[in-house]
């Protein structure tokens, strides 16, 4: 373990050793301007200048604020490599350095927000490709990704983290909003971890991270957005690509996605089907001291969660003329979880001897239905840069969990038997319209409205058998009503004076939010009306650095798992249940950014902190016979903040290394029942990814995560570590790809917590997932590699 992180360290002060040094003997020069499709200077744009002969890097540097880059280099023959976020790829192929400086005038760059090509590519995208407020994450480079589902793909993003109940983390903290093509969607459900779980990653596009948005994104989120892109491609004529994986433990899928374009019509359809069946393991010892007795139990668990899940999406893009466009889109997605899990309970008295033991199974199903259909219309003026567009949009979600438990003795004796039904649905509706007015050379005014409306609905009930009859449990029969309107607006305008670029905005939301009871009568309404104000100043230090300092107002209202009274009843002697009366966190959110460009790589350094209030933290109170319940509620405050790098660097043209670095501090203190419940945490999480090419056609790739032990309020969190491995070969002349991939290698991915109170002790230990072997196929149609020589065809635009 204490080699693993020496690595970790040492790939992350690679930086400063790997750096390209100019040759002093270099004369001439290769100049250029980059703008983009509406003349525009691209700034940051990364430009490489390569040997024709053995495509060995010579040198490379990023264009200026002006869009102009200059290269230098001794006579020869070269080919020029322009990448940048959010633009495709070009080549410029026979450039004759001879005798005197290269001109290449004017390069133009395609917008691409949308890749040409299935996202298992070798060598066209970083794995990583970074700007000072965002990142994106291209998911087919990184070969662990392949035949994962969403929540997967996100443990393997930077500054991001899934736990092993399906949690998802943005540097530390669980309040991160999670889009899908830049809006709420029915993919990620009523459940966001069982709804990635059951999102198949092949449909996935790219990934983007952004730590602190403006305010033209809504205010909820603490920490950021995760926005998850979906593919969707516009070439002319048919494009598309197939996919199928098996592996063990057994993981079977397809999926395609197919793209039709003539003249004004762009069709698209995209289907997924997939069947798990993931076994789980636990295990916990739990001691209890009181003033006149010592009692203690032991528990471990085995579960295998699965079942199919199929994504089915279809959508037509219709260009009225070259000024407007509709785009309407149909999403639906089903799942038939099949669930079992087996508790082995032993008690023991205060000598330690065992007393009795206990075995309590339970199956579940759990079917869920998703559809969302969307409407969206753009218009793009003649003045360049001005656009308007609208959204609508309609989301119906429904799921069901119904379980039969069997308690009694490891003999097969059946002493007890439950049952409990558990039945969710949601409606929501959206509308959203943004603006955008250029001013000046540089300068733009946004402005937009949103309106949503959603319904959800909870219904728990648990039963017990006596005889031939079935009675309700009391306290355990309870149905929850959450009904939500939040209407917002936004100003924005920012403009650039020469190397700095200033951006301001003002987004001001009322919420109209009741959570009901209806059993027993209990309403809470809550009106209020907030304004969230975000700034971000960047000033362009050379041609390959830079600086960015933002900041923004934020919110984070509990989710809708964290309101129901009941949420599970699996483990009897452990409930974890919601909190209807919780209110939403606030924070303000501060971050400076550095950006370091140079010819092979990039080197981005941030400083964030945050300041939090009404911080939702799980409370665990411990009964007189040892059973304990898990809830939330409104802790106090909280300060954080932390310290990240993001590395990216080609060490050879057949080797490239990619590490993220993410250190933070959080100081938690409050209150619960005269109770002082306080943790100052110090930890860290980081990951190693080397990526290498063989023989021009194999590919592969060696990664690792690493997580700090922390302390958490009543305890203390352990360390964890997992190592991926990924290979893969291109076929059938570079139109397919053959990826073999393991999951967490050595079986070491799990949650390990330590509980400590007065009269109350606990260990526990968690594995979600066991160690996965994936062997996937994919067929790309019409879909080639770009190659030195010739610019890909076709246009790519966001719909996010």
């Amino acid at each position: 373990m204490k080699h693993g992180l020496m690595l970790n360290w040492l790939f992350l002060l690679l930086p400063t050793g790997v750096l390209a040094q100019t040759n002093a003997g270099q004369s001439l020069s290769v100049r250029g301007t980059l703008v983009d499709e509406q003349k525009n200077p691209v700034l940051f744009g990364n430009v490489a200048l390569y040997q024709s002969s053995d495509s060995a890097l010579v040198t490379g540097a990023a264009s200026a604020q002006t869009g102009k880059f200059e290269l230098r280099s001794k006579p020869g023959n070269y080919y020029l490599k322009i990448s940048i976020l959010s633009y495709r790829e070009r080549i410029i192929p026979n450039i004759n350095v001879v005798s005197q400086d290269v001109q290449l005038g004017v390069l133009l760059l395609k917008a691409s927000t949308e890749l040409l090509e299935e996202v298992v590519v070798r060598g066209e995208k970083s794995q990583m490709e970074l700007q000072l407020d965002k990142r994106v994450i291209n998911v087919g480079a990184d070969l662990s990704n392949i035949g994962g589902n969403a929540a997967e793909i996100l443990d393997n993003v930077p500054s991001v983290t899934v736990d092993v109940e399906g949690n998802v983390s943005l540097r530390g903290s669980q309040n991160v909003r999670i889009l899908i093509d830049g809006r709420p969607s029915g993919l990620t459900g009523i459940s966001s971890p069982d709804a990635l779980r059951q999102l198949q990653g092949n449909l996935i596009d790219r990934i983007e991270v952004i730590t602190n948005p403006s305010s033209r994104y809504d205010a909820e989120g603490e920490v950021g957005i995760i926005n998850i892109i979906l593919k969707k491609n516009k070439n002319q004529g048919v494009t598309g690509s197939f996919t199928a994986n098996l592996g063990y433990p057994a993981n079977y899928g397809g999926s395609f996605d197919i793209n039709y374009r003539k003249n004004k019509v762009n069709l698209f359809s995209s289907y997924g089907f997939n069947y798990r069946s993931r076994p789980g393991y636990g295990s916990s010892y739990q001691r209890f001291t009181g003033s006149d007795s010592v009692f203690s139990y032991a528990e471990t668990n085995r579960r295998i969660r699965g079942g199919t899940s199929h994504n089915f999406r279809v959508g037509m893009d219709y260009y009225l003329n070259e000024q407007n466009m509709l785009t309407g889109s149909l999403l639906y997605r089903r799942s038939d979880g099949r669930n079992t899990s087996r508790y082995e309970y032993q008690d023991f008295d205060e000598r330690g001897q065992l007393v009795r033991p206990t075995l309590r199974n339970e199956q579940e199903t759990e079917p869920q239905n998703n559809i969302e259909a969307a409407l969206s219309y753009r218009r793009d003026f003649e003045r360049k840069g001005r656009t308007l567009t609208a959204d609508f949009k309609w989301i119906e979600s429904d799921e069901n969990e119904f379980s039969d438990y069997q308690q009694g003795d490891p003999a097969g004796t059946v002493s007890l038997r439950q049952r409990s039904g558990n039945t969710e649905d949601e409606r929501n509706l959206l509308f959203q319209a943004d603006y955008v007015h250029p001013f000046g050379e540089k300068g733009k005014w946004e402005a937009g409205v949103k309106s949503t409306a959603r319904v959800l609905r909870n219904d728990f009930r648990v039963e017990q058998q006596e005889g031939e009859s079935w009675f309700v449990l009391p306290g355990l029969d309870n149905n929850l009503v959450y009904r939500e309107k939040i209407h917002a607006a936004y100003l924005m305008a920012g403009n650039q004076f020469r190397k700095v670029s200033l951006q301001a905005g003002l987004r001001g939301e009322f919420s109209d939010i009741t959570t009901e009871l209806p059993e027993l009568t209990e309403v809470n309404q809550r009106r209020y009306f907030n304004l969230f104000p975000s700034a971000h100043l960047s000033y362009e230090l050379t041609n390959t650095k830079a600086l960015q300092l933002s900041y923004s107002y934020r919110l984070s209202r509990p989710g809708f798992r964290e309101l129901l009274p009941f949420s599970g009843f699996s483990n009897a002697r452990s409930l974890t249940v919601g909190n209807p009366n919780l209110n939403p966190e606030y924070t303000h959110s501060m971050e400076g950014g550095y950006l370091l460009n140079w010819e092979s790589g990039s080197l981005l350094s941030s400083l964030y902190y945050r300041y939090r209030t009404g911080v939702i933290q799980r409370i665990i109170l411990v009964d007189s016979v040892g059973f304990s319940r898990v809830f939330p509620v409104n802790l106090a405050t909280q300060n954080a903040g932390g310290l990240e790098f993001n590395f990216s660097n080609t060490l050879q043209n057949w080797w490239r290394l990619n590490a993220n670095f993410n250190f933070y501090r959080s100081v938690t203190s409050g209150r619960y029942q005269q109770q002082l419940l306080e943790s100052d945490t110090y930890t860290w999480t980081s990951r190693v990814t080397s990526k290498m090419t063989f023989f021009k056609r194999w590919n592969f790739q060696a990664g690792m995560n690493y997580r700090a032990p922390q302390r958490i309020p009543q305890g203390r969190e352990l360390a964890s570590y997992a190592i991926d491995l990924g290979l893969s070969r291109d076929v059938l002349k570079g139109n397919g790809t053959l990826t073999l991939s393991v999951r967490d290698l050595l079986n070491t991915s799990k949650r390990r917590t330590i509980i400590e109170e007065a009269g109350y002790y606990s260990t526990s230990s968690f594995q979600w997932n066991a160690r996965q072997i994936l062997l996937t196929f994919n067929y790309r149609l019409n879909r080639k590699k770009d190659a030195p020589g010739r610019e890909a065809t076709g246009e790519n635009e966001g719909d996010n």
